[in-house]
């Protein structure tokens, strides 16, 4: 009871951040189509999935998950028949920041895809975790 009498502070620091940790899991728990960077890899490598970027091309220019399709989101009605002959592979969409890629999860359900993942933080999120970043246009 005395160390935390003098740590008060610490003891404060590893409660506000277990529950923030307490707080992400609840919040994403409902949500099983959110990957981490390290999720969408083992996807990717397990079960050969395919990446699809729906950012502007000047963002995808700028850089992209290797190998990732691009279509962006403003093309993605016009275009999906593309996408149709990968209907049975899971699909990682992915964008900046996780926003525009959850919009194109929910138009690619509606046109009948049910393997559909959304890489959570999107390339800000792949990036900070260390994973590769292509720069080849595809």
């Amino acid at each position: 009871m005395e160390f935390l009498q003098q740590n008060w502070y610490w003891a404060a620091l590893a409660a506000a951040s277990g529950a923030w940790l307490l707080f992400d899991m609840a919040r994403t728990q409902g949500d099983k189509s959110l990957l981490s960077p390290v999720e969408a890899t083992l996807l990717i490598n397990r079960e050969d999935a395919v990446v699809v970027d729906v950012r502007d091309q000047g963002e995808y220019a700028q850089g992209h998950i290797p190998n990732a399709r691009h279509v962006p989101l403003a093309d993605l009605t016009r275009r999906i028949s593309e996408l149709e002959k990968l209907k049975g592979r899971p699909l990682i969409l992915c964008c900046a920041s996780g926003a525009r890629s959850s919009s194109a999860v929910s138009q690619l359900k509606k046109a009948g895809f049910d393997k559909l993942y959304n890489l959570r933080g999107g390339l800000a999120e792949w990036e900070k975790s260390g994973q590769p970043i292509s720069r080849k246009r595809k």
